[in-house]
């Protein structure tokens, strides 16, 4: 059975959170860098993004759910309710990667990421 909205949203905030926390971390390990052996600074951007990429690559190939759909009892599926391909995953995680995945919702009723990866997010 797919799973609501506010599922959705909590999936969203749990795993948003974690990977700020991630790219937090790797941000300032990495100025220390920059400060004190001149390494090339980058914007905290280029590793909240990165990080959101690798993050849902790794944790949707391997297990099917990230810490957040842990959470929420949830995990994807393909359009046939097997383990997505990870074809799919990239392209879902790739498709993260626009501010305007979420909008999508009420005229989809699913975000982009869902529609163009041809996945869904169901109970366990």
């Amino acid at each position: 059975m797919r799973v609501g909205i506010g599922t959705r949203v909590l999936n969203c905030f749990v795993d948003t959170l974690l990977v700020f926390l991630l790219a937090y971390a790797a941000f300032n390990g990495w100025n220390w860098y920059v400060r004190y052996w001149g390494y090339t600074y980058f914007n905290f951007g280029w590793f909240f993004w990165s990080m959101l990429f690798v993050y849902y690559m790794f944790f949707e190939s391997i297990f099917k759910r990230t810490p957040g759909k842990w959470l929420s009892y949830s995990k994807v599926v393909s359009a046939s309710g097997k383990k997505p391909s990870i074809g799919q995953i990239f392209i879902r995680s790739i498709i993260r990667l626009t501010i305007i995945d979420m909008f999508f919702f009420p005229f989809l009723d699913k975000t982009l990421h869902d529609h163009l990866s041809k996945t869904e997010v169901v109970e366990v």
